[in-house]
């Protein structure tokens, strides 16, 4: 879940600039590599793909069909031993790392649906996953962009 929320989290605004650690080859390398990927420039390609499909379909722009592309040719072999089942992803090696994202978005849709979202700051493009009893978590940050939200209302009222 830790890798998903890092890929969706990967361009960030930062004073009001884009910031893509996918798009420079070495910094995306380095970035893919620290989430267990190979950092190969057609695993980034991919990585880049697979986080815009997926933003876009967790800020409800498209639907999960759009990762269909992605998912062909995709097979999950068990292997039962001592320990138990163990399922290992059949795929090129440089889709391994963008679809264990795609099943980790997947799992996270089935057991806590709704709770990946985007934070709720209209110049944040950050997202979030609400692990509260409530599930009412707004922002990806409570420090930066909830009390920027707060205090702007607090602004806007006593004006």
């Amino acid at each position: 879940m830790d890798t998903l929320l890092d890929l969706l989290n990967s361009r960030p605004l930062i004073d009001g600039r884009e910031r893509d650690a996918l798009a420079d080859p070495a910094e995306g390398r380095r970035w893919a590599r620290e989430h267990g990927g190979d950092g190969s420039l057609a695993e980034l390609a991919l990585l880049r793909e697979t986080r815009d499909v997926l933003r876009d379909i967790v800020g409800g722009e498209c639907s999960p069909e759009a990762l269909q592309p992605l998912l062909d040719g995709v097979q999950r072999i068990p292997e039962a031993g001592k320990e138990g089942l163990r399922w290992t992803l059949s795929t090129a090696p440089h889709a391994r790392l963008p679809v264990e994202i795609v099943l980790a978005w997947a799992d996270t849709e089935e057991r806590m649906p709704g709770r990946l979202r985007p934070c709720a700051n209209a110049d944040c493009r950050l997202f979030l996953l609400d692990r509260s009893r409530a599930n009412r978590a707004r922002w990806c940050s409570m420090a930066v962009c909830g009390n920027r939200e707060k205090a702007r209302r607090h602004y806007e009222r006593t004006r």
